[in-house]
């Protein structure tokens, strides 16, 4: 099993060994695969040379990579039969068997595993490099992407949060002149004069020691405080996309065969040769030694143990956090916005790696409602604006958190949560999951959210728990009291996992007093009123239409009102042993009736048998009707769940 291990000296005649070595496992796939041995293939061939940047990188660096990465992940520590493992998609490859060949990744190797959507993975970078800014740690982080994802707008967000923050980053981006089949020429920004060209270092990416001079100048730059380099490789892909691709299709044979050329391994092969390093007799002996431990190394993996279906749902989530009393006295009065503030306050101080990020949450601002008010004055190294780009909110969360930080970040409102959702679907919610626990992302993303305050209008006024609910993942809780509130959100922060907590606008200004506080697992449902006829169960907002719908009914019927509080993992026991009393079953909620998180509740209820024989009557569910929410309040109150959609929601179960 050969590899060359970072920080060793660049030797060209190793380095050319490497180089022919990640050629001939593109090549040993791309002949199973004819076979009908596995079933897909992303190549390197053309993108070797850039495997040199490795000998530039110390053990605590972070690499980013792109799925052409093949010979850089060699040279960073990973092995032939590591990435034999991943092509065949076995148990103990680095996904187990979860992700494509060439998405590579290694906790231990500080590899961060790679996303397919291109472009996913440069936030998150400078989320990592903001972390070891902050943390005063030497180290860079080198985040690699193809030339066509440099139109992606996360590519310009990154790079302008890198310099921004003068982070030791270096981006490379491996130009090799197409997207698929689509020249890229007229689309890069550089030569679309975009890219500010002081951050940028050209680099003929076909001849390793350029490479490598030119990463050793980045990273030294970044390590002493320089900020940013954007690496622009210019180099060949010497093969088609994929497996899936032809580039005869849409190449010219003389343009295939004048790149042919240009090849890495054979520039560097001419240059040793010409040098007297290296002669044909002895590139040959390399090439046949390759030939025969590529061979082994791929019979060796196709005998390896395959997933189990069994484990299809592990590494989903982590251990469930620990329920802690939060920093909150009992019998004070208080609100959630107050509630919250206490709580990011004791975090704050407790934790210097807990750190605040979002829109105008530092002081005198402190929020747009008031929930940071003070904190950036007490903790100015942790409490922090972002700019209005709510991609580096998430995919900074991502970064920091893989880095070993614990982001708390803000969005201004759940309705803006769009143009982060890249970040939420490809990196938050499955980064865990795609690498078997390997790396994780435990963090709190929170948003106020909700209606029930005219004049919000459709982005100021949604509740969006259902499309965070539907991602597999995340947590996700909305409180409706200040020590619940409190209590989730301490929870939150002490948990493993990505934690959504959305705080129900309409009520988190209500002052309540604090009868008790306990610890707020996530997952626990609370009681808050009993009754013997109807369960009526709901969370955020609707507890007051709740509330209010019992206190109408009483003399007429015993309403039990459960507030959920955590959405996911939702508390179903709790539910179960009230209907088990009452035999019927309301659900309120403020999300849009269709695919809203209300009727995955009824469904989970009347799915299993012994459930369903509790019912006397069918379940109900009140929800906002399934349009915006408009600006007139005319529009919004017509839309949302009312207090008499309610009580009739009740009358029909006591039919």
């Amino acid at each position: 099993m050969s590899t060359i291990s970072a920080n060793k000296a660049f030797n060209k005649i190793d380095f050319l060994r490497l180089m022919m070595l990640s050629r001939e496992g593109d090549r040993r796939e791309g002949i199973l695969l004819r076979q009908s041995k596995g079933w897909f293939q992303v190549g390197g061939l053309g993108h070797e040379a850039l495997a040199s940047l490795a000998f530039s990188m110390r053990p605590g660096d972070y690499i980013f990579p792109y799925y052409r990465s093949r010979a850089l992940m060699l040279a960073r520590g990973m092995t032939n039969r590591d990435l034999a493992l991943a092509y065949y998609a076995k148990r103990d490859s680095s996904s187990r068997g979860r992700q494509m060949p060439g998405h590579f990744s290694s906790r231990k190797l500080n590899v961060f595993s790679v996303p397919t959507p291109t472009g996913a993975n440069l936030i998150p970078a400078c989320g990592a490099a903001w972390g070891m800014k902050l943390s005063n740690d030497p180290s860079v982080a080198l985040a690699s992407v193809g030339d066509a994802a440099s139109r992606q707008g996360e590519f310009y967000e990154a790079v302008s949060f890198a310099v921004q923050e003068n982070l030791p980053v270096v981006i490379m981006v491996e130009d090799n002149k197409y997207g698929i089949s689509t020249p890229t020429e007229k689309f890069l920004p550089f030569n679309l004069g975009i890219i500010n060209p002081e951050i940028v270092t050209h680099v003929n990416a076909r001849y390793a020691e350029q490479v490598y001079e030119a990463g050793a100048v980045a990273f030294e730059k970044a390590r002493s405080g320089g900020g940013p380099t954007v690496l622009w490789c210019d180099l060949d892909r010497l093969g088609s996309h994929t497996s899936s691709d032809d580039h005869r299709v849409y190449r010219d044979l003389e343009e295939i065969e004048e790149m042919q050329k240009r090849d890495p391994i054979l520039l560097l092969k001419q240059e040793l040769i010409a040098s007297g390093e290296l002669t044909e007799d002895e590139f040959d002996r390399i090439h046949q030694e390759l030939v025969k431990e590529v061979d082994e190394d791929y019979q060796w993996a196709e005998a390896a143990e395959d997933p189990r279906a069994e484990d299809v749902e592990a590494a989903n989530f982590g251990e469930p956090a620990p329920a802690l009393k939060p920093p909150l006295a009992a019998g004070q009065k208080t609100t959630m916005v107050q509630a919250i503030n206490q709580t990011l306050r004791k975090a704050l101080e407790d934790d210097p790696k807990v750190i605040v990020f979002g829109e105008d949450i530092e002081d005198p601002k402190g929020g747009v409602f008031g929930i940071t008010k003070g904190l950036s004055s007490e903790f100015p190294k942790q409490v922090f604006n972002a700019p209005l780009a709510e991609a580096t909110i998430v995919g900074v969360a991502v970064g920091l958190a893989a880095y070993g930080m614990k982001p708390v970040f803000e969005l201004q409102f759940v309705d803006f949560i769009s143009p982060g959702w890249n970040q939420v679907v490809t990196n938050l919610s499955t980064l865990r999951w795609r690498t078997f626990g390997d790396w994780k992302c435990p963090c709190v993303i929170y948003a106020p959210c909700g209606a029930y305050l005219p004049g919000g209008s459709l982005w100021h006024s949604m509740s969006g728990e259902g499309y965070l609910a539907h991602t597999t993942g995340l947590r996700v809780a909305m409180p409706g009291a200040p020590e619940d509130a409190a209590g989730l959100f301490w929870t939150a922060i002490h948990s493993d996992d990505p934690t959504f907590v959305l705080v129900p606008k309409h009520i988190f200004r209500k002052q309540a007093e604090v009868s008790s506080v306990d610890p707020v697992p996530l997952g626990k449902a609370k009681v808050l009123r009993e009754g013997a006829d109807v369960t009526l169960v709901t969370y955020g907002n609707c507890t007051e239409l709740a509330e209010d719908a019992a206190r109408q009914l009483e003399g007429e019927a015993g309403v039990e009102i459960i507030d959920i509080r955590t959405i996911v993992p939702c508390d179903y026991e709790t539910i179960t042993r009230s209907v088990e009393k009452t035999g019927r079953l309301v659900v309120v909620f403020e999300d849009n009736r269709t695919a809203g998180f209300g009727q995955t509740i009824v469904a989970e209820m009347t799915s299993v048998p012994e459930r369903w024989n509790l019912f006397l009557s069918p379940p109900q569910v009140v929800a906002r009707k399934d349009v915006p929410i408009g600006f007139n309040p005319i529009y919004e109150y017509a839309a949302l769940p009312s207090v008499e959609d309610v009580v009739a929601a009740i009358r029909v179960t006591m039919e």
